[in-house]
Formats: C-alpha cells, structure tokens, sequence
C-alpha cells in the first residue's frame, strides 16, 4: 500500500547550504520532520550545485518520512548570472540594466527546459526571453530560427 502523502512543502535553498536555520527549520520543524536528516541528504545531493539557489519539493507523509524533488535553479538567477548583475532593474519599462544574447537564453532553456511547461528548445527560450524582459534584461541578436 502507498503511503499517505500529508502534505508539500515548498523552499529555495542554496546548493550544499542546508542547515536548520529559517527558512529550513521551522518549515521542516512545524510538521514534525527531521531537519537534520533531510539537511544532511540535501548537501550531499547539492555538492556539485553548491552556491547556487535550488527549489526544492519536499513531500512528506503521515509517517514523517519525506521525500524531494531538487530543480534547476530559477531562470531569473541564471539571468542575472549570464549579464553578471546582483539585482535586475527596479523599472525594467523605462532602464534598461544589461544586455543577453539569444545564445546564453538558448543555454537557459536548454538547462531549465525539463522544469517547463513547453516542449520545444524555441518555445522554451521565448518564456526566458519574456522573464529577461520583465527584470530590465534585453535580449540582443536575432531570434534563431530553424529555417
């Protein structure tokens, strides 16, 4: 028989950095997990990702085991890593903060693409485009086409 899932916890941890404190513990804490097993488990799985933030899916049961889902980090901070900005722009209509090019948003999607709700590298890449935008990041070139 399955188990009976209790619930799901969402969190953005950074890579190899889980430790008991907020925003780890008491949301772990509050439903009677083991904190330091789960940090433990993480760190090991996030070596190689350390420094980076990753969303990780945290479902646990009615027994108090859990298990978890590790993402690809956030296609805003992978923004914000390729145009080597801290912050994106407070008004992204009106100031422009820095410059892509479609062969580094291409590098996002590809990365990003299993997390998505699109099928196809182009698609994909139009999304990340859409969230440069958003944050003051304009995207140079022309857009690849498979023609």
């Amino acid at each position: 028989m399955a188990k009976e899932v209790a619930g799901i916890i969402k969190l953005q941890i950074k890579g190899g950095a889980a430790n008991p404190s907020p925003p780890v513990g008491p949301a772990l804490g509050s439903k009677g997990l083991n904190i330091m097993d789960f940090c433990k488990q993480f760190n090991a799985l996030t070596q190689s990702k350390a420094g980076k933030v990753l969303p990780v899916i945290i479902t646990f049961y009615a027994d108090k085991s859990f298990t978890f889902v590790i993402k690809t980090p956030p296609a805003a901070i992978q923004l914000l890593e390729a145009a080597k900005l801290k912050v994106g722009s407070a008004e992204p209509n009106r100031k422009k903060v820095a410059s892509v090019t479609w062969d580094q948003v291409k590098a996002i999607a590809e990365d990003k693409l299993q997390d998505l709700n699109c099928f196809t590298v182009e698609s994909a890449m139009k999304l990340i485009a859409g969230t440069a935008r958003s944050m003051g990041i304009t995207v140079t070139g022309e857009f690849p086409t498979n023609h």
